[in-house]
């Protein structure tokens, strides 16, 4: 307008102030910085004009804000936000009432001008680790390739989700003509009918293809070994028909976890039908999200079907049949309608008749079935009987001192132990005058005899706190109950710490008087000790 008042000459800036509807002081001040030969401000007022933002009349609000949403960093941790959903509605709202007018938008500008954003739950907290966790994977490792490089398989094993069968809603999208999506029920209750999907899935790491056994009843370690005997009667004899082991990696828990009794009991039914020496690698506790099938199979299962109502057990299988990738995963997937019951329990001798090795390094994550037929029960109470009449011969208390189990030498056993019998003889002393309530009437040496000699206590407590086996196996081994060995223990333990003698745990699992002699036996070929840092 400055300008066209201009170009009027004498009288335009009241003709254009006129038309225009402003003061003629306005058109006077527009001319004026045409004439001073400034740049364009590029806005309407002038930095610093205009309505001030609430932070700045209030600089209390931003402080009141932080408290809100980090009620544990900034401010009290019983604020009336702790637990509710933080919205920038809710949080306007309650700044409000606090005497902070306020809007929604308003609480987002200054959140991001905080470094705020929206964010959504990290799954990144792994909880306690186990600390042989690392080891344990390089030992899978040099296991996976030792029988790579044999020729022999190497298949990881898990258990999918259950899926319900029936008309229920499946997470993902389709294709769908525009407004005609797929029906499914409203409410996801199994249909009694049809129930629900148990796929169990074989994953061959060398060859890169899938099996996977759906079944319809419970999944316990009878199915499991089921799946794996199918996959090897249809896939794996013919893939491998010269193998004779088996390497099987599995999680720690579950069907077949590695304290499952049943597993081992049918994996060896399985090995003495096929003939296979099988060795099974259990992944530590707490990593199976690292475990093969779950990324190389079971997710390409998951998205092939997202958003498609599995409606049948046909259409699982198909599915299931259809999942391809780029690198050349093929999948068979097959019914498995057989029951499967729960509740089965497996005795200590069966365990104990079982044709098992347990590796040195982890034996209860490690071990390896051989093909032999299962013992009859005759067989199981001669082998027992045998076992506890060859046991002093066999497992003399100086085999049991053995370094390989304490984990120090002979003479350095010997002086802790000769550093603790007097404080045990002292404490023992001290435990009959309070159990008397008064001074011994007999010379020392006279009455019951302890069960356990001091030697022996400090021995079994290092024994036990080593890991190495269970108080009823060292029980067997030195002749006494379990309580006896809990009580030595209770007694042994506190003289270890105050003398400063710290037990290193071993890696090695026994369950057997028979494990004990197999690991002390001078075998070459037995698997070596891993060393851990």
């Amino acid at each position: 307008m400055g300008a066209e008042a201009q170009s009027l000459g004498h009288g335009g800036i009241r003709a254009v102030a006129r038309a225009a509807g402003v003061r003629g002081a306005r058109m006077s001040a527009g001319i004026r910085e045409l004439g001073s030969g400034e740049a364009p401000l590029g806005r309407i007022r002038r930095p610093g004009a205009g309505r001030k933002r609430v932070a700045d009349l209030n600089p209390a609000v931003r402080k009141a804000l932080l408290t809100l949403v980090e009620p544990d960093v900034r401010g009290d941790p019983m604020s009336p936000l702790r637990w509710t959903t933080k919205s920038t509605r809710k949080l306007a709202k309650e700044l409000t009432r606090q005497g902070h007018r306020i809007c929604a938008d308003t609480v987002g500008d200054l959140l991001r001008e905080e470094g705020f954003s929206l964010q959504s739950n990290a799954k990144t907290l792994e909880g306690r680790q186990h600390p042989d966790r690392d080891a344990q994977f390089h030992y899978l490792n040099e296991q996976a390739r030792d029988h790579q490089d044999g020729g022999a398989p190497v298949i990881s094993v898990d258990t999918k989700k259950k899926e319900l069968v029936g008309p229920f809603k499946n997470n993902g999208r389709e294709w769908e003509p525009r407004g005609e999506p797929v029906r499914v029920d409203t409410h996801d209750f199994p249909d009694r009918e049809l129930g629900r999907a148990v796929p169990y899935g074989i994953y061959d790491v060398a060859a890169n293809t899938g099996w996977v056994n759906v079944g319809t009843d419970h999944d316990t370690a009878a199915f499991a070994v089921e799946s794996i005997r199918r996959w090897w009667n249809g896939a794996g004899r013919t893939a491998y028909p010269t193998a004779g082991r088996l390497l099987i990696t599995a999680d720690a828990g579950g069907s077949n976890g590695y304290r499952t009794r049943t597993w081992k009991t049918e994996l060896a039914r399985f090995a003495a039908e096929s003939g296979l020496t099988i060795t099974i690698c259990h992944l530590p506790p707490g990593t199976s999200k690292w475990n093969r099938i779950e990324h190389r199979l079971f997710s390409h299962i998951t998205m092939n079907w997202r958003g498609r109502p599995l409606t049948s057990h046909e259409v699982i299988i198909e599915s299931i049949a259809a999942t391809t990738t780029k690198t050349g995963l093929t999948v068979h997937a097959e019914l498995d309608t057989n029951p499967y019951p729960t509740g089965i329990q497996v005795s200590d001798d069966e365990i104990a008749a079982l044709p098992i090795t347990r590796h040195r390094f982890h034996g209860d994550w490690n071990y390896t079935l051989h093909p032999q037929h299962p013992l009859d029960a005759t067989a199981i109470n001669s082998t027992s009987d045998q076992a506890s009449a060859d046991k002093p011969s066999r497992l003399t208390r100086r085999s049991l001192q053995d370094p390989e189990l304490t984990g120090m030498t002979r003479r350095q056993l010997s002086e802790l132990i000769d550093a603790l019998t007097p404080a045990l003889e002292v404490q023992r002393e001290q435990v009959l005058r309070a159990r008397r309530g008064h001074e011994r009437l007999m010379a020392p040496g006279t009455g019951a005899k302890a069960k356990l000699t001091p030697a022996d206590r400090v021995l079994v407590t290092v024994l036990h706190l080593r890991k190495l086996a269970t108080m009823d196996l060292l029980g067997q081994l030195f002749g006494v109950t379990a309580m006896t060995i809990s009580r030595a223990k209770q007694e042994v333990r506190p003289l270890l710490e105050a003398h400063g003698h710290p037990v290193s745990t071993s890696t090695a699992r026994l369950r057997t008087p028979a494990d004990v002699a197999t690991f002390l036996a001078p075998d070459p070929a037995k698997t070596k000790v891993k060393k851990t840092s």
